[in-house]
C-alpha cells in the first residue's frame, strides 16, 4: 500500500508517536487533527497506453491517493475493498478535493469500504501508474517514507510465493 497527500502526512505524523500507540489506532488518532490542516493539491495519475505512451487517468484536486494490492491498511481501514494480492493490479483510490468537515464525516465509511459510494471518491485498477504533482510530495508505503513525486508505482502478479499451513 502506498499513498500520497493526506495519507502520507498522517503516516509521517503517526510515525512520531510512541511505538505502542502507532500499533493501536495511531493512524486514526493522527488523522483527525491533520484533516483540518491539509489542503487539496493538484495531482495527475497516468496509466499505460498503447505504443508505450501514458494516458491521463485522473486529474483533479486531491486530498489522498492510495495505491494498494491489499484491501486494508492503517489498522483495518478498507481503503481498497476490491484489492487482491495476487491479481497483478493496483487498486487506486483517489479522494478528491473535499471540505475537511465532510472528509471527517466520510472517514468512518472507510472501515466498511462504503467510501466508494461517495461522489468525490474515484476508484480504478492498473498494473502500473505514474503520479505527478505540481511540487514534489512525499510518498509513503506501508507507513514508511519511500520517495517523492513524481513516482511510478508497479505491481507484479504472483511475484511472491507464500507457503501456508494446510
Amino acid at each position: 500500500m502506498a499513498g500520497v497527500g493526506l495519507d502520507a502526512e498522517v503516516s509521517r505524523r503517526a510515525n512520531a508517536l510512541p511505538r505502542w500507540l502507532r500499533g493501536h489506532g495511531g493512524y486514526a488518532l493522527t488523522l483527525a487533527p491533520t484533516i483540518f490542516r491539509f489542503a487539496p493539491f493538484p495531482m495527475k495519475i497516468f496509466t499505460p497506453a498503447p505504443a508505450g505512451r501514458w494516458a491521463m487517468r485522473s486529474d483533479q484536486p486531491t486530498m489522498l491517493a492510495a495505491f494498494a494490492n491489499t484491501a486494508m491498511y492503517g489498522g483495518g481501514m478498507k481503503i481498497a475493498p476490491h484489492a487482491r494480492m495476487d491479481d497483478g493490479q493496483l487498486d487506486v483510490c483517489v479522494i478528491g478535493g473535499v471540505d475537511p468537515f465532510k472528509l471527517a464525516c466520510m472517514f468512518p465509511t472507510v472501515y466498511f469500504g462504503r467510501h466508494l459510494r461517495i461522489r468525490e471518491v474515484e476508484y480504478f485498477q492498473a498494473a502500473r501508474l505514474r503520479v505527478g504533482t505540481e511540487s514534489p510530495l512525499d510518498v509513503y508505503a506501508d507507513g514508511e517514507y519511500v520517495c517523492r513525486t513524481p513516482a511510478e508505482v508497479t505491481v507484479y502478479r504472483a511475484a511472491l510465493r507464500v507457503v501456508l499451513p494446510a
